[in-house]
């Protein structure tokens, strides 16, 4: 009788666990996820512009610019992170993303964050929307939020293909980055 329910409380939380996996690998953006994610990806835009009034002149002047309004990166020895965006060009959503991010290493805890990549060129934008599965390497240029407020047309932003905003971090995990981060579009 005691292994009985023990067995039971046992296949109960691995059955809840392995659903609750599953539900986490759907796309999230059928059944009406996309005019939700297109609200969030307006929220983060308007941050970004009333926050960091520089980057107003970077989105003009951007080929396209990928939004991804909320990344969730956990870590205990191996380490991930999650996240859905929306790219846009000339402020309208032409196609949306899921990141992916792996890691190894001396970490513990999670955080949340959000994140932009300002294609500068059109070149960079066809390169990432041609790509099956775009990863952000060291060739992409950082700026953090407290350059936000002087990001203008300095030869950093003018000859860097790719840029970089990482912002409004929070939790227990310092110092997040986009490099190594796999992008892939989200088919509706």
């Amino acid at each position: 009788m005691m292994i009985e329910r023990s067995m039971s409380r046992r296949g109960l939380v691995l059955g809840g666990g392995a659903l609750l996996g599953l539900a986490a690998c759907g796309n999230g953006v059928g059944g009406g996820r996309g005019a939700q994610l297109d609200a969030r990806v307006d929220a983060t835009r308007d941050y970004l512009r009333s926050r960091y009034p520089g980057t107003a002149d970077l989105m003009s002047r951007a080929s396209g610019i990928l939004y991804m309004p909320l990344m969730t990166e956990a870590g205990l020895g191996f380490g991930g992170a999650y996240g859905q965006g929306a790219l846009r060009i000339n402020d309208v959503t032409v196609d949306y993303y899921s990141a992916t991010q792996a890691s190894f290493g001396l970490q513990i805890g999670a955080q949340q964050y959000a994140h932009a990549l300002f294609f500068m060129t059109p070149d960079a934008l066809a390169q990432f929307r041609q790509s099956p599965g775009w990863v952000a390497g060291a060739d992409a240029k950082y700026a953090t939020p407290e350059q936000g407020n002087s990001l203008g047309a300095d030869t950093t932003t003018t000859m860097t293909p790719v840029i970089a905003m990482v912002f409004g971090q929070a939790g227990l995990i310092a110092g997040a980055t986009v490099e190594g981060t796999k992008y892939t579009r989200i088919i509706p």
